[in-house]
């Protein structure tokens, strides 16, 4: 083979690797600006994926509130005042009610009692039950 051909070969496998990059790169580079324009606005349309490693929520969006945010608080202050907020967190919600009615018995009676249960075996051991698995 001759130098001529050879340097021919060259050419063609070095083309042919080379010309898928550059078909790849068909759109000119983004400026930094334009990325971030892009972002806020699938943001603002709620097609964000959020961070971390769950799967994208399916949460509709919702639509325009129609009470103003002082009616909003107004309303959580209300809510807070009777007892009717429910505490974050996945622990389930106290009885508020019955938390908030005054006791009747002495702490001499209430130890007494406590005294009976431990005796009987109908104390639920801390952090195993809810209140609604007490014994009554």
């Amino acid at each position: 083979m001759s130098s001529k051909t050879l340097w021919m070969i060259g050419a063609v496998v070095a083309a042919s690797v080379s010309a898928p990059t550059a078909w790849g790169q068909a759109s000119a580079p983004v400026s930094r600006a334009e990325v971030k324009a892009e972002t806020r606005a699938a943001e603002k349309a709620g097609k964000l994926t959020p961070a971390g490693e769950a799967a994208a929520p399916v949460i509709p969006p919702a639509s325009a509130s129609t009470k103003t945010r002082a009616q909003r608080k107004a309303e959580t202050l209300q809510a807070r005042k009777e007892g009717k907020l429910v505490p974050a967190g996945p622990a389930p919600a106290p009885d508020i009610a019955q938390q908030k009615t005054p006791t009747t018995k002495t702490r001499a009676e209430r130890k007494a009692e406590t005294k009976a249960a431990r005796k009987s075996g109908e104390l639920v051991p801390a952090g195993e039950g809810s209140p609604s698995q007490v014994k009554k």
